[in-house]
C-alpha cells in the first residue's frame, strides 16, 4: 500500500500517476493478430491448436461444443435465480421502444428497435468461475430478444467446465456454449470456423489478450466496451466505518493482477484506522497471493484537504465503480460524471452490484468512463431510422431539399424530389 497525503510534497505528480492507459502492450498486440490472422486462414485446426498451447485441453472440433445437464444444488440453484430476477427486470425496464412522430413538414419519422440476430458474449474462467458474468450478460442478450446467444468460455485443462457456471448460462438462455477461452475465442466469434458460426457483436469482460481480440475485430463486428481489470474508489468522510471501507477495498483486490483499490478521505484518522483494517482482514481471507500483489502495486489511500478535492481525483480517475461513503453522499454523487457504477452509503457495498443488484456489472475500466457506459440490455438492439412521406409532406419539404442540393452541388439528390411532382 501507498499512501499519498495533500500536505505532503510531490503530491500532485503522484495523483497523476494514477491514471492508466488501455493501450495493449506491443507482444500482446502481436501475439493476438497472429492469433485471429490463423483462425481466419485456418479454422477449426487452428483454434483447437491454440487452446491447447495456451493451456487449455487438446479437443476435437466435435468436442468444443459444451453439452448435457449439469448438477448443482439447490442453493445455487436458489441464488442464480435470484439474482437472474433482478438483473432481468432492470434489462426489461432498460429497453428501447419503438417510436414515431410527425414532422414539421407532415412527414412520418420514428425509430425502430430490433434485436441482434446472433451475439458472442466472453465469459472469462481463469482464477475464478465467473458464474455471476453468466448472469450479468446473458440475461440482457435474452431480455433483448437475441435468438441466438453464443457463448465462449475456457475449460481446465482436462476440459471440465464449472457447473454452476454451465448451470448459469443454459438457465440465463444461451444457446450455444463452446469451452474455447482467450483471444482465440473472440477470433472465432468475429470470424467463424467450420463449427462455430459468426456473430454480429461480441460482449464480455476478459484478460489484456482477450480485450486486445476485441479491439483488433472491432469493425468486423461490433464490441461492447474494452473491460479490464477490477478497479474501485472509496469516497468517505469520518462518518464512515473504517472496517467496512477495508473489506469493500480487498473484495475488489480478491480480483488479482493489475486490480486498481483506492481510497480517498479528507478524515486522517479514518486513513490510518482504514490502513490497519486491511491489514487485520488480510490475513483471514483465502486468495492471498491475488490480494497480495494487487495491495504492494495497487492500492492507494488518498487524504485530501476538502471533499471537493476528492470528488476531482474521482473523476479525473474514472473509476469502474465508486462507493460513497459520506454525510452528503447524495450531493457527491451528483457530482460525479465518469464512473462505472456508483454504490451510495454503508450498506452497499460493489459485491452487492457484482452478484444481484439489478444492473450490469460489466463497467468501463482504465478510464474509459470518461466516454464509455457499463453494459446495458439496448446494447444488444440494433436502432433503425424510419421515415415515410406522403406527397402532402414532399411538397412542403421541397424548397429546403433544393437549396440544400444547390449548396452541396448535389443536383440529383434535388432533382429525386422534385421530378415526382412533374
Amino acid at each position: 500500500m501507498r499512501t499519498l497525503r495533500y500536505n505532503s510534497p510531490g503530491f500532485s505528480s503522484s495523483l497523476r500517476s494514477l491514471k492508466r492507459s488501455a493501450e495493449p502492450h506491443p507482444q500482446v498486440r502481436k501475439v493476438v493478430q497472429d492469433v485471429i490472422d490463423a483462425i481466419r486462414a485456418e479454422g477449426d485446426s487452428a483454434l483447437l491448436e491454440f487452446t491447447e498451447r495456451f493451456g487449455g485441453p487438446r479437443l476435437t472440433a466435435k468436442q468444443l461444443r459444451l453439452t448435457g445437464k449439469p448438477k448443482v444444488d439447490g442453493d445455487t440453484k436458489q441464488a442464480i435465480a435470484t439474482a437472474h430476477a433482478n438483473v432481468l427486470a432492470f434489462a426489461r425496464k432498460s429497453l428501447r421502444e419503438n417510436w414515431t412522430m410527425k414532422n414539421a413538414q407532415g412527414g412520418l419519422v420514428g425509430e425502430r428497435f430490433d434485436a441482434f440476430r446472433r451475439v458472442g458474449i466472453y465469459v472469462p474462467g481463469g482464477t475464478a468461475p465467473l458464474v455471476s458474468t453468466a448472469v450479468m450478460t446473458v440475461t440482457l442478450a435474452a431480455a433483448a430478444g437475441v435468438p441466438e446467444i453464443v457463448v465462449t468460455t475456457p475449460s481446465d485443462a482436462d476440459g471440465q467446465v464449472n457447473e454452476a457456471l454451465h448451470y448459469a448460462l443454459q438457465y440465463c438462455g444461451a444457446t450455444e456454449i463452446y469451452r474455447v477461452g482467450g483471444a482465440q475465442a473472440i477470433g472465432v466469434l468475429a470470424h467463424g470456423t467450420e463449427t462455430i458460426k459468426p456473430v454480429q457483436k461480441i460482449f464480455g469482460p476478459g484478460n489484456a489478450y482477450v480485450a486486445e481480440a476485441k479491439r483488433q475485430v472491432f469493425g468486423h463486428v461490433a464490441i461492447d466496451l474494452l473491460p479490464g481489470p477490477s478497479e474501485i474508489l472509496v469516497l468517505a468522510d469520518a462518518t464512515a466505518t473504517a472496517a467496512w471501507i477495508a473489506a469493500d477495498l480487498l473484495a475488489q483486490a480478491e480480483h488479482g493482477k493489475g486490480s486498481a483499490i483506492i481510497f480517498v478521505t479528507n478524515s486522517a484518522k479514518l486513513l490510518k484506522d482504514v490502513e490497519s483494517k486491511i491489514v487485520k482482514q488480510l490475513a483471514t481471507l483465502s486468495r492471498q497471493d491475488h490480494l497480495a500483489g494487487v495491495l504492494e502495486n495497487g492500492c492507494t489511500l488518498i487524504l485530501v484537504k476538502s471533499l471537493q478535492d476528492a470528488v476531482e481525483i474521482a473523476n479525473d480517475f474514472a473509476p469502474e465503480h465508486i462507493a460513497i461513503i459520506a454525510k452528503d453522499e447524495d450531493k457527491i454523487a451528483a457530482r460525479i460524471h465518469t464512473a462505472g457504477a456508483i454504490f451510495l452509503g454503508g450498506f452497499s457495498p460493489v459485491a452487492v452490484g457484482d452478484f444481484l443488484a439489478g444492473p450490469s456489472h460489466t463497467l468501463p475500466t482504465g478510464g474509459a468512463g470518461k466516454a464509455f457506459p457499463g453494459l446495458t440490455v439496448d446494447m444488444f438492439q440494433r436502432r433503425t431510422s424510419l421515415v415515410n412521406f406522403d406527397a402532402k409532406a414532399l411538397k412542403k419539404s421541397l424548397p429546403t431539399i433544393a437549396k440544400f442540393s444547390e449548396i452541396e452541388g448535389l443536383d440529383a439528390h434535388g432533382r429525386s424530389a422534385a421530378i415526382r411532382f412533374e
